[in-house]
Formats: C-alpha cells, structure tokens, sequence
C-alpha cells in the first residue's frame, strides 16, 4: 500500500523577531488525512508556526508547500481560499453577529466561497455537527468559553477545508468537554480532512495524533509516534519534566 502524498510541506522554516529565533530551521511533512500533534513549552514557536503556515508571517528562511504548491508569503486569504482553515487559541468570534451568521462568513469567504443562500445551508449543517444548532439564534458573545470554542471550530469547518489547524481547541474545557470535543476532531477527521493541532492537554493529544512534533525555543527537537515521543529523553527534559508521565500519557490519564 502506497504512502498517502503529502498535503502539507514545511522545509527549512526559519522566523526571526528581531533578536529573538522563533523559529530554527523546522521541516516535516504532513500527509493527507492524518491528524499531526505539535507540543512544545510556552514560548516553543508552535503558533508562530502556525502563522507562518496560513501567511499571517513570511519566513525569513525556508518554505511552505499545500497541496503541492509554495505559499510562502501568501496572505491568509489566499490560503485560505486554497482550502486551509484554522482555529485561534483566544477564540475570535464576531460578537456582535448570531452563531449562525458566523459560520456563514467562514462558509462566504472559505475554500469554496458559496452563495448567501448555500451559505446559510452549509453553516446549519456545520453547527449541527459541532452541537450548537440550538444556539444558531444567539449572539455570539452570549456562549460560553466551551460553546465559543465549538463556534470558532464551526466557522473553520464551514470554509470547508482540506487542512484544518486547531490552535488549542481544548483549552478551558472541562474533563466532560473535552472528551466530546476530541470525538469532533476524530470526526472531522473520518470526513477526510487533515489536522494539524496545538495542544497543551497532553493525554488528549498523544491519543488522537498519528504523530507528533516537538518544538523547544523555535528549535524541532523530536517527531515520532506518541508513544515514541512521549519516551524520548530530549521531550522528557524540555517538557514533559517526569519520565514515569510516558506511561500515563499513553494511558486515559494524565
């Protein structure tokens, strides 16, 4: 059996804000319709790569490569309108607008930039899949933290794309939330589309990811399976902080 192509190609990607290297040189490869883990300390780099990824940064070295073709340096939109999606960690809703109208937005400006109408059709699908369609009618401010971040995951899924970056989805979530939140990315992903997720709730993560990247001041210091990542020495020292947590990570606690 064939290797699934790559979806997404990161080669040699280095950022630099003045002094300080956020990121060093980091290079993987994504392929389609696996969900990528990226794990890193406070400070590692993982959302500066996520900006550079979806064109909010251009690298200073280094290139970007979705479906085949360079982004480097492309604006957001662009990406986006090639068929790549993403989730912020502080949740950005239109607050002023409906949950419903939304969602629209990501379905009017997304990968395939429907009509009003069809619009209104795909973001009712979306927020039933999310469970936010009794909520279709309210305010977006009126959510709670667990429903903002629904809303925000809606309003990617509604752009309807073929890679989708989860900036810290599960983050401020109870234990009961974050459980039904993970079921939506594994189904997310059994609709075929490719993940790359940043997440600080580590047995959460090394349990939905195919693979996981570590990042360490900008620096990639390790990629593997979770379980081979989560008993990596270098992880261990830079983040994890105990060697017995390989064990519980692999586990349902932690």
């Amino acid at each position: 059996m064939s290797a699934s192509p790559n979806i997404l190609q990161v080669k040699d990607v280095c950022k630099r804000f003045g002094g300080l290297q956020a990121l060093s040189h980091v290079t993987f490869d994504l392929p389609q319709g696996q969900i990528l883990g990226l794990i890193g300390p406070n400070g590692a780099g993982k959302t500066t790569l996520f900006n550079v990824v979806n064109g909010v940064y251009a690298p200073e070295e280094g290139q970007v490569q979705f479906r085949g073709r360079t982004i480097t340096g492309w604006q957001p939109y662009a990406v986006a309108r090639l068929g790549l999606a993403r989730t912020h960690q502080v949740v950005r809703p239109l607050n002023d607008l409906t949950v419903l109208e939304n969602v629209v937005a990501g379905a009017c400006f997304g990968h395939e930039r429907h009509s009003l109408g069809r619009a209104q059709e795909i973001a009712d699908e979306v927020l039933a899949f999310v469970g936010l369609e009794k909520r279709r009618n309210a305010v977006a401010a009126s959510l709670n933290v667990a429903q903002k971040k629904r809303l925000e995951l809606a309003r990617a899924l509604a752009a309807r794309p073929l890679l989708l970056l989860l900036d810290e989805v599960l983050a401020g979530l109870n234990r009961i939330e974050i459980g039904e939140m993970i079921q939506v990315v594994l189904k997310i992903r059994e609709r075929g589309v490719t993940i790359l997720i940043i997440e600080h709730v580590m047995h959460a993560l090394m349990n939905v990811s195919d693979r996981v990247i570590v990042l360490d001041y900008g620096q990639q210091i390790a990629e593997g399976t979770p379980a081979e990542v989560a008993s990596n020495p270098k992880v261990i020292e830079a983040y994890l902080g105990d060697p017995k947590l390989a064990e519980r990570l692999m586990g349902n606690g932690g």
